[in-house]
């Protein structure tokens, strides 16, 4: 029964902290990326993952990981997008990975027209002593693109073996 609680609420409980964190402060901690790339290992053993299907998961976090650093050494992402990005992968491995990458990519095409749209606005007086909301509509901040992450994750999540796994007889009320 732990083992399913932590199926159902670590890697999305994760992802939310990783999505307001980036909303709040436009930054993403690495002790963010390293709980989830803890959990997935400890989940992964306690779940009898075989080492064929771990190393699938771990090259496909390596996998983004490689490529979302190229996009930080461009400016494309902050590298704490890019390291929760490759903690989502490795929970998802490459079964899920592209879905994955599209639902992240179109929600983060979302909400970057939503904050281009925001920021052309003035914002009202009674929000302005609101530091991060200040940070959030001025225009030369960045994207906080965990939130699309997290989204896209948090799409994908319910339709992985993590959650097929979960023995939901111990949820239902007798």
């Amino acid at each position: 029964m732990i083992l399913d609680i932590a199926r159902l609420l670590l890697f999305p409980a994760l992802m939310a902290f990783a999505a307001a964190s980036d909303l709040f402060t436009m930054t993403i901690s690495n002790r963010v990326s390293l709980a989830l790339a803890a959990g997935f290992l400890i989940l992964a053993l306690l779940s009898g993952m075989g080492l064929y299907d771990i190393l699938l998961h771990l090259g496909a976090g390596a996998a983004v990981l490689a490529a979302a650093f190229a996009c930080f050494a461009m400016g494309w992402v902050g590298g704490g997008d890019a390291k929760v990005a490759a903690g989502a992968a490795l929970w998802f491995g490459f079964g899920h990975l592209m879905t994955y990458l599209v639902y992240a990519s179109l929600f983060g095409g979302v909400l970057t027209l939503l904050l281009l749209e925001f920021r052309q606005w003035p914002l009202p007086y009674a929000l302005s002593g609101q530091a991060w909301l200040l940070r959030l509509h001025a225009k030369e901040t960045g994207i906080p693109y965990g939130i699309a992450l997290a989204i896209g994750a948090l799409m994908i999540y319910p339709e992985t073996e993590w959650i097929r796994a979960v023995d939901l007889t111990h949820f239902v009320a007798r």
